[in-house]
């Protein structure tokens, strides 16, 4: 049997608000919830497909650059778009090699973090992103903690 819950934070921590999947990671990963599973990356790669392939769910969160405040969920479907690089992998991408490799049925889901100061360098968030991280938050632990997802999805800004 699968475990319950992959949480991928992705993003470059370096880029002001580019960090804000990673920094959700972090706060995700210091509530302990059980059956999450934590990971934070730079980016996401083919080789993710293996951790989603051992779990029900999985979680992609990363900053958004122009999508709604203060965040949005929504569902990723596996598809196998074909174009890999070191750079870009989407999560639709992870989900197909995840399903077409390893046989994965896992339930995979967007969570776009607003932010707003990708172009200068610096480990801080801005203080708007801070408070889109804090609204998010509030409502992505709840969700992990009782795997609420499809629910989730209808009730929020997609």
């Amino acid at each position: 049997m699968p475990n319950r819950v992959l949480f991928i934070g992705y993003g470059n921590p370096g880029r002001m608000d580019d960090g804000l999947g990673p920094a959700c990671a972090e706060a995700i990963e210091r509530m302990a919830i059980a059956g999450v599973t934590v990971d934070a990356d730079y980016q996401l790669t083919v080789e993710t497909a293996a951790a989603v392939a051992q779990h029900e769910y999985v979680v992609f969160a990363d900053a958004s650059v122009d999508g709604p405040e203060p965040f949005a969920f929504h569902p990723v479907h596996p598809a196998m778009q074909g174009t890999f690089s070191t750079h870009l992998v989407a999560p639709e991408d992870v989900m197909g090699v995840a399903r077409d490799l390893f046989q994965a049925e896992a339930k995979g889901y967007a969570f776009a973090i607003r932010g707003y100061a990708f172009h200068d360098f610096g480990e801080t968030l801005s203080a708007k992103a801070l408070q889109n991280l804090t609204a998010g938050l509030g409502f992505i632990a709840p969700l992990l903690q009782d795997c609420l997802f499809d629910t989730a999805v209808n009730q929020c800004v997609q």
